[in-house]
């Protein structure tokens, strides 16, 4: 971030009021203060709007998120080769756990989730996937993933190809590896870089997109936005920073180092729409979590983790590993962050449809990125 602009100079002062009250030690005793809500109020606008939740259950809703989390990491020790997936059940508020041992199940629901008994393990449906991440698909072919509701790799075609010879083929090749079901999707996915324009974040030859989550040194943001070596100006036009590692296809990801005059911050911008929010981490959201979105063209959306581990075939090649959102995007939006409460959990890649009519989105898991370069995400 460049020191000279009033927006960031009025986040760091909200970061820096925090805790003041604790100058006033020696003060007459204050009255206990109400219970914090668990998010910003302009969070919880937007899941209200995208989601049609009330502000009591948002708030309740990422509570229950948040416990999913920790029960999932137990729930998938206590498993061990028996553990078939799980996803977040916003209807009641619980983790799921697909299980293919009786003995399992029980030790499972021991540790606060539901359960289903299931055919296939995730671990024989990774290998599924993967048998399926060696073919060539055709355009028709949108991706394909692991979806632990069904316990099937669910291959998703384009509901006007579906019939032709080439799809055909691809479904009846996929079918032959075994545990595969096949689902329609209204359009093919495509990426969310844009032209340029003024007043967004940043520029990289005449393209326009997101800054995803701030790392130590820089940030991170969709590989499809430049390749390493490409220079990078920011919202202002000036020089900004340097992709100093970028893949796309195959993974969709890119870390770009930041010159003197510019530093970071654990903050992903609200643009106006709602206050900024601040980064405390990054657990991965099970599926079936709300999340949210953050992006220059399309500001704060949100919607809900569809499945993981999918395949997405774009006009420019297949990416893997990317997690699928009911969140829509548009153009200038590729690179920006996803959120689930104040948890990172990866930057915006493509999709299809708009935030008009609604679509889906896919993001590259943050933790993957981090990994790659080996970057320490920058957190309050």
């Amino acid at each position: 971030m460049k020191r000279t602009t009033p927006l960031r100079a009025a986040i760091a002062a909200v970061l820096l009021t925090v805790g003041l009250s604790a100058a006033q030690a020696g003060a007459a005793p204050l009255p206990e203060p109400a219970a914090a809500p668990s998010a910003s109020a302009g969070l919880l606008d937007a899941m209200s709007r995208d989601l049609g939740l009330t502000a009591a259950e948002a708030e309740e809703r990422l509570s229950a998120e948040k416990a999913a989390v920790e029960v999932e990491k137990a729930a998938r020790r206590s498993a061990g080769a028996a553990y078939g997936g799980s996803w977040f059940d916003a209807a009641t508020g619980r983790l799921v756990v697909a299980v293919t041992d009786r003995v399992e199940e029980a030790e499972v629901r021991a540790l606060g989730a539901d359960t289903r008994l299931v055919r296939h393990s995730a671990a024989a449906l990774d290998r599924a996937k993967a048998r399926l991440d060696t073919l060539n698909a055709p355009a028709g072919v949108a991706g394909w993933h692991v979806d632990p509701k069904s316990n099937s790799v669910v291959v998703d075609v384009v509901r006007s190809e579906r019939q032709t010879p080439a799809v055909r083929s691809f479904v009846d090749r996929a079918r032959a590896v075994g545990a595969v079901t096949v689902a329609e999707t209204a359009q093919a996915p495509r990426t969310y870089a844009a032209g340029t324009v003024g007043g967004d974040p940043y520029y990289t030859g005449n393209v326009r997109c997101s800054i995803g989550f701030s790392v130590h040194g820089g940030f991170v943001t969709a590989g499809h936005c430049g390749r390493a070596g490409a220079a990078v100006r920011g919202w202002d036009g000036s020089a900004m920073g340097t992709f100093q590692g970028s893949s796309f296809p195959g993974d969709d990801y890119a870390y770009v180092s930041i010159h003197s005059g510019w530093w970071t911050v654990p903050v992903v911008l609200g643009w106006g729409t709602i206050p900024d929010q601040l980064v405390r981490g990054s657990a991965e959201a099970p599926v079936g979590s709300s999340i949210c979105r953050s992006g220059s063209t399309t500001h704060w959306r949100c919607g809900t983790v569809l499945a993981k581990n999918e395949t997405v075939n774009y006009s420019q090649g297949a990416v893997y590993q990317m997690t699928k959102t009911s969140v829509c995007a548009e153009g200038g939006d590729s690179g920006g962050s996803f959120l689930s409460g104040d948890q990172a959990q990866g930057v915006t890649s493509g999709g299809w449809g708009n935030c008009s009519s609604g679509g889906e989105t896919w993001f590259q898991p943050i933790n993957e990125i981090l990994g790659r370069y080996g970057l320490r995400l920058h957190t309050a």
